[in-house]
């Protein structure tokens, strides 16, 4: 057998940045060559600012390389595989010597993420060799009863990481109280917020753990089937979990009399989702899977009374589950003693925007904002001023700069007026607009609402249109309080959690950066220079050199002027496409 490992991260974002053609590179190099090594595939660790990645595990270690394309494939396989000699400047990450992406993990705590980038995610014997199952097998072999699982999960402080942040434990214990024969167990893997990608990255990276997770569930509650609602634009994660699950049948996980125990029969299936965002919500969620419109309805009954099929019901999301077969496996004090008073645990998130290490981190609840955005994630893209982080999706808000130093849990998030959500975290700059922020996210709340409210659908539409005229400089005096109005109107009169937290993105940027609405209605200036319909190039006489550049890209023959000698720009004629301003290399565009 082979002593050195060659392992190619497969994830999603690893095959966006080219990392098939890596992995059949060097599958095809070492048949045709015949050489001694063991190629292998795994998913993403969340690097993914460093995609595709490549480890290497030999006899001194491990050593993961980033940025690597065919070409370095194959030095690496030269250098350090068959020569020994590590490429030392191409290592992003290793416990053997320091790295300058080292940062990036310094205060991880790996919990729901435990195996993510450390297993094949389609080979079940892996999962086990890191103690997949344990959980189940110790249930099993303790003859630990519904009601030891449910308090083990109490005890641990689990909360819905979704975004509701209800204890998990009551939840399963309303459900367990439930006397019913039939009931069923779901996992709401239906992630559509934009920047949001920790669901996927979790289901890709490792599958099992998600399934161990709704078995001890279904043990717990007295599920009999259970189901995973996955959308079907994630093919990835819906194909290993197919993969997963006929493996989890094969070697009894799922079936009857599971491990052993009398009477424990459950399985899964996969219902693939269309991608309506309202179908995150578990009520919709039920509706979509009997094969009805996905729309919400009113609670209470709720889910653990009259749930999927009407009957007791228990949905969790796909974090919340990958968390479970740890805290029964080590207990309830391994997982608590991490987080805050109120918010126990890990959380992951999902780092995107104008951040310069982009990827997913999972870090204890209580880590400071400013920690996740500087140490983790390197700071923000060309050393401009961080400006405010949207939490939670497009039903979350925007936390300004000046409050960076708040601890990241459910308590401190929504005393901004934003939400944890299910862990989204878009970074802004100095170059934001943040009127523009606000519509950018309505326009999509607006979009994916299902219609059946009033408020929401008219409500939202009636803001939309608001900003809308505001980002174009055709704002009116009271459309700042006509905004705060319908806000509390749509949050108010909304059936379910889409409507009620929709206006939280206009709230939070009115309520930390009002000035920048004021701006736009009573200037017609955008602060941050990005409403197209606000801005205005002009070429300063003093700087032009007459060297025809901007002329020449203006796509609408804006600009004339003769060779060496001063251009203009021809207000009427502009389109405020802004190419003259990045093609002029004298600096002699301004934009105001």
């Amino acid at each position: 057998m082979a002593e050195t490992k060659v392992i190619v991260g497969l994830g999603s974002c690893g095959i966006a940045a080219g990392a098939n053609k890596v992995y059949n590179r060097l599958k095809a190099l070492k048949e045709a060559d015949n050489l001694d090594f063991e190629l292998a595939k795994t998913s993403c660790i969340g690097m993914c600012f460093r995609e595709p990645l490549v480890e290497v595990v030999d006899e001194n270690g491990s050593m993961i390389y980033g940025d690597v394309d065919e070409d370095k494939a194959i030095e690496i396989i030269q250098q350090h595989v068959l020569g020994h000699n590590p490429i030392k400047e191409y290592v992003v990450k290793t416990d053997l010597f320091p790295t300058p992406d080292q940062s990036y993990f310094d205060g991880q705590v790996k919990i729901a993420l435990r195996n993510c980038g450390y297993i094949d995610p389609e080979n079940i014997h892996e999962y086990e060799a890191r103690g997949g199952y344990q959980a189940l097998r110790k249930i099993a072999n303790e003859a630990l009863s519904p009601e030891q699982i449910i308090q083990t999960i109490i005890d641990s402080g689990l909360r819905g990481r979704g975004g509701g942040g209800f204890p998990t434990g009551m939840k399963w214990r309303f459900a367990h109280a439930n006397q019913s024969e039939e009931k069923y167990i779901i996992c709401n893997a239906d992630e559509g917020d934009p920047g949001a990608f920790m669901d996927r990255s979790l289901l890709e990276g490792d599958p099992h753990a998600v399934l161990e997770g709704m078995i001890i569930g279904a043990y717990a509650i007295g599920a009999t089937e259970g189901v995973i609602y996955c959308r079907a634009e994630y093919p990835l994660a819906i194909k290993r979990l197919n993969i997963a699950l006929a493996q989890a049948r094969e070697h009894g996980y799922l079936g009857k009399n599971i491990m052993g125990i009398q009477g424990f029969n459950f399985d899964i299936f996969i219902k693939e989702g269309a991608g309506a965002f309202v179908c995150g919500e578990e009520t919709a969620l039920m509706a979509s899977i009997e094969g009805k419109r996905g729309m919400p309805s009113k609670r209470p009954p709720f889910p653990a009374e009259k749930g999927l099929w009407q009957k007791p019901s228990n949905i969790n999301n796909v974090e919340t589950y990958a968390n479970v077969p740890y805290i029964v496996a080590n207990g309830a004090e391994s997982y608590n003693k991490y987080g805050t008073e109120k918010s126990k645990g890990t959380k992951v998130f999902a780092l995107t925007g104008k951040i310069k290490h982009g990827g997913l981190v999972e870090v204890p609840m209580g880590t400071p904002l400013r920690d996740i955005i500087y140490k983790l994630g390197g700071g923000i893209q060309n050393d401009k001023k961080f400006k405010a982080v949207q939490l939670g999706g497009p039903s979350g808000g925007c936390i300004p700069e000046h409050l960076i130093d708040i601890q990241v849990d459910y308590e401190q998030v929504t005393a901004t007026g934003a939400i944890m959500g299910s862990g989204g975290m878009v970074v802004m700059d100095e170059t934001t607009c943040m009127v523009d922020v606000a519509r950018f996210f309505l326009d999509f709340t607006q979009k994916e609402s299902c219609g059946k409210c009033t408020f929401c659908r008219i409500g939202t539409k009636r803001m939309l249109e608001i900003l809308t005229r505001i980002t174009e400089g055709e704002g009116q005096e009271g459309d700042i309080e006509k905004l705060e109005e319908l806000a509390l109107q749509v949050r108010e009169s909304s059936l379910c959690g889409l409507g009620q937290t929709a206006p939280n993105p206009v709230l939070t940027t009115i309520k930390y950066f009002r000035h920048e609405y004021e701006a736009h209605i009573r200037d017609k200036k955008c602060p941050a220079h990005s409403c197209k319909k606000l801005l205005t190039y002009e070429i300063d006489p003093n700087k032009c050199t007459g060297c025809t550049v901007c002329a020449v890209k203006c796509p609408v023959k804006a600009i004339d002027g003769e060779r060496k000698k001063v251009h203009h720009i021809n207000q009427d004629i502009c389109i405020k496409c802004g190419d003259c301003y990045n093609s002029c290399r004298f600096d002699a565009i301004t934009k105001s």
